[in-house]
């Protein structure tokens, strides 16, 4: 009986010793992923030293790894979770902690919980089947609406990602942006060179802008493509005229900013657009690769980005977002020379980093 029993013990122990250097070794690989060692890079702000840098980038959002592997001992028992990677995003939104990508590959969203440290895709089928969502909008209640020029609407889910209702038409509306304020969505539509206004309970179309301008004029829209609203300020950019237009809030004409051009302040391919608290105009652009900033009055004041050579450039940028609300889960990638003033999302169809995630800063005191 103690020769039996201690044969058993050798054997525990043989197998206790094979579990040890497979998943050690594995638990402390993937450990230190956790701690940020597989993204690590030097640090880059803009503009480089020795000016005084007002944007740092901080990382990049690429996959469901994101928030890390499966520990080695988890992987082990339960095997290697699949990687779920971020296809071709467009729009971008992040709303209570949860980051919403429109992706037209996928017909449907990527989606990074920060709070939770999961990700999820969601692709609708149904009456909510979508055909090319772009752009997209979360409101306060985490109900989604989707600019989707191939369904030549745009659909709404309720917080639970059930369909509820779609609105727009077949003919000319071909809507690639939508974004809400003063209890109004708007939507912009370069099928009629409008930007749209629809009421948020009916759905119902209560007016569009510019009107009375034919092509040549200077607010004429040839190809509103998205835009971006402030309390006294629409601002669009004008794919077809390579220009970012500006409007008030009752769609008066006021002015533009840029055209086209190679030189800094021009234009080849302006897609999103955002504007932070102080009217600082961000624009995509890209033909560029880049994102420009222009103060109030429409003056350059940097840029950053690039053509993709590493960390912090750019590849196919379409989108840019701008948030104050959800620091804590970025905090930890800012140097601490600065302080983080808010975020800056941009999304990027090619390339090995998608979203990129920078952070407009100022040196601390």
């Amino acid at each position: 009986m103690m020769s039996s029993e201690i044969k058993i013990s050798r054997r525990f122990i043989c197998l206790l010793a094979v579990v040890a250097l497979v998943v050690f070794p594995s638990f402390l690989s993937n450990a230190k992923k956790k701690n940020g060692s597989s993204q690590k890079h030097d640090l880059i702000v803009y503009p480089a030293p020795p000016d005084t840098p007002r944007v740092q980038y901080l990382t990049s959002i690429n996959n469901s790894e994101f928030f890390g592997k499966r520990s080695g001992f988890a992987s082990f028992i339960l095997g290697q979770a699949p990687v779920s990677n971020i296809d071709k995003p467009y729009g971008i939104m992040l709303r209570n902690g949860r980051l919403v990508i429109c992706d037209p590959v996928i017909t449907g969203f990527e989606m990074f919980d920060f709070e939770n440290k999961k990700f999820s895709t969601f692709v609708p089928g149904g009456l909510g089947q979508l055909k090319a969502p772009l752009n997209c909008y979360v409101d306060s209640n985490n109900w989604i609406y989707v600019a989707d020029p191939g369904r030549h609407e745009v659909v709404v889910f309720d917080s639970f990602k059930n369909y509820v209702n779609k609105f727009g038409d077949t003919g000319e509306f071909k809507p690639t942006e939508v974004t809400m304020f003063d209890n109004k969505i708007w939507v912009t539509n370069p099928g009629s060179h409008t930007i749209n206004i629809y009421d948020k309970k009916t759905y119902q179309l209560i007016g569009h802008f510019p009107e009375h301008f034919e092509p040549g004029d200077d607010g004429f829209l040839y190809s509103p493509f998205n835009l971006c609203i402030t309390s006294t300020r629409v601002y669009v950019t004008d794919f077809g005229d390579f220009k970012v237009k500006i409007y008030d809030l009752s769609g008066k004409y006021i002015k533009s900013i840029g055209s086209y051009g190679t030189n800094i302040g021009q234009f080849v391919r302006p897609k999103g657009i955002a504007c932070d608290k102080d009217e600082i105009l961000y624009v995509v652009d890209a033909g560029f690769e880049n994102v420009q900033m222009f103060n109030k009055e429409g003056q350059l004041l940097m840029f950053f980005g690039g053509t993709y050579q590493g960390p912090g450039d750019m590849w196919l940028p379409a989108k840019v977002y701008l948030d104050y609300d959800n620091l804590k889960y970025f905090e930890k990638y800012v140097d601490h020379n600065f302080d983080l003033k808010y975020l800056i999302f941009v999304s990027n169809q090619y390339g090995p980093d998608r979203i990129n995630v920078y952070g407009a800063v100022s040196p601390k005191k």
